[in-house]
């Protein structure tokens, strides 16, 4: 018989004694490294200014991007070779040394090295982050630890442009970057504190294998080459397009799970599912304060209030959905990509003239709501169906699927409204065909969720989330 005074077993918690540390050493690098992506931004039009440096100044985001696809791989392919947490030490190194480069660079062209680097190292923390928490958290912990995870992205969109400004006018455009160095350190002290990494067994082969990064800088130097294009838009970008392509199909071939573009069940339709769900969103994300300020004249500071309304709706459901672990994960995941299919079709109505644009601020939170169920959702699959010694390259073809289909449908959707708004043509017209084609992959996406998990472990997946409740 059970004593009254048997003291009752307490249900893990992403903030109990035994992962407290470790959850806010993540979530600080999270939040930091997402702080940094949204600031730059802001502190950019001063670096430029001051450093003479305007027909530089589409590089720094370049430099970032490009390198951060190589530190993905090379962060997967440390985290599936050796223990994560030194190669987490030395990609907040690598990421601290850029910062340091940025924030004392006397021409622009010092600064886009420090953006280089700041990008490689920020890729493999990223990354190996990812790892950490496949082998500290248990799967019925996995999606509130994602939902905060959200959380740590998604917050510094809010308050980033702001602080940064605010940085920017009192201390300069160089504290935007200084300032972060303590607060890194903090971060890294708390994960590196928290515990060592659990033993795996790794194949002999995985140590011979040959490194990726090489296609990973050709995949990323593609990517940057279809971001010009998409500026240019003459007859010299049809070349450079074409010439991007090539090197991002080479780069990807080599870098994605096979069956990743036909969303074969398993991993590669995860993977999959990632790409759709951040080119959807992220391809209207930036089109929209273009829509409202084209179209109805708001100022720039109105015309992102609504993407703020996004990234409410982002963190409320992804912690709402952390807390129903019951719940099977693709079915979550389907619910997110039919959420965003509805916030993007109805989005469409801020480019009504007569509407004046005021639609934005709930359509765009349906989004968000839809994103929040999705892009945590798609975290525990990726983890939970990952062997150990391939979480880092899973991590790592799920990270970069999302950098490559966000940066795809940006420049699309952004070419679509191009020729309009040069050309003095209606807006609305060009507008719905972005959101058509933007849809499409949220659409699809809605489809791919079911086989996200393959149909012989559906039935395991089951009884694994019932014992979890």
């Amino acid at each position: 018989m059970v004593g009254p005074f048997v003291e009752r077993a307490v249900a893990p918690s992403i903030w109990d004694a035994g992962h407290r540390r470790t959850t806010i050493g993540l979530l600080t690098l999270v939040t930091l490294v997402a702080f940094e992506a949204m600031a730059v931004g802001t502190a950019m039009p001063s670096a430029v200014a001051e450093l003479d440096g305007v027909a530089w100044y589409a590089w720094p985001f370049s430099a970032f991007l490009i390198t951060s696809v190589v530190g993905m791989v090379v962060g997967g392919e440390v985290g599936d070779r050796r223990s994560p947490r030194p190669g987490v030490l030395a990609g907040v190194l690598v990421f601290a040394t850029g910062l340091l480069i940025a924030g004392v660079a006397q021409h622009m062209a010092v600064l886009v090295l420090g953006r280089a680097v700041q990008g490689l190292g920020a890729g493999v923390v990223i990354v190996l982050l990812y790892v950490i928490a496949g082998q500290a958290y248990s799967s019925e912990l996995r999606p509130r630890l994602f939902g905060a995870f959200a959380a740590g992205w998604v917050l510094p969109a809010l308050i980033g442009p702001l602080a940064a400004g605010l940085v920017t006018t009192h201390l300069g455009w160089r504290g935007v970057f200084l300032c972060l160095l303590p607060l890194v350190a903090a971060g890294l002290a708390l994960l590196l504190g928290a515990g060592r990494d659990e033993p795996v067994e790794r194949e002999p082969a995985a140590e011979a294998r040959r490194s990726n990064a090489p296609w990973a800088l050709l995949a990323g130097a593609g990517i940057a080459a279809l971001q010009y294009a998409a500026q240019r838009l003459d007859a010299a970008a049809v070349l450079l397009a074409l010439g991007g392509v090539l090197a991002l199909a080479a780069g990807l071939r080599r870098l994605l799970p096979r069956g990743t573009v036909r969303a074969r069940p398993g991993i590669p339709a995860v993977i999959a599912s990632r790409g759709l769900l951040a080119g959807a969103f992220f391809g209207m994300d930036a089109l929209l304060p273009f829509i409202l300020t084209e179209q109805h004249g708001w100022s720039a500071t109105t015309a992102g209030l609504p993407l703020t309304a996004g990234a409410v709706g982002w963190v409320v459901a992804a912690q709402l959905q952390g807390r129903r672990a019951d719940v099977p994960r693709q079915r979550v995941l389907r619910a997110g990509f039919l959420l965003l299919a509805l916030g993007l079709v109805a989005t469409a109505t801020s480019a009504v003239p007569a509407l004046g644009g005021w639609p934005a601020y709930l359509t765009w939170f349906i989004a968000g709501v839809g994103m929040g169920l999705g892009m945590p959702s798609v975290g525990v699959l990726l983890l939970d169906q990952s062997p150990e010694a391939e979480r880092g390259a899973n991590s790592a073809a799920f990270q970069i699927s999302d950098v490559t289909a966000s940066a795809l449908c940006v420049g699309l959707s952004g070419v679509l409204v191009a020729g309009a708004a040069d050309g003095g043509g209606a807006l609305l017209p060009a507008v719905l065909a972005a959101v058509a084609v933007l849809t499409v992959p949220a659409l699809l996406g809605a489809r791919v969720a079911g086989r996200t998990v393959p149909p012989g472990q559906e039935a395991s997946a089951a009884a694994t989330t019932l014992a979890a409740t």
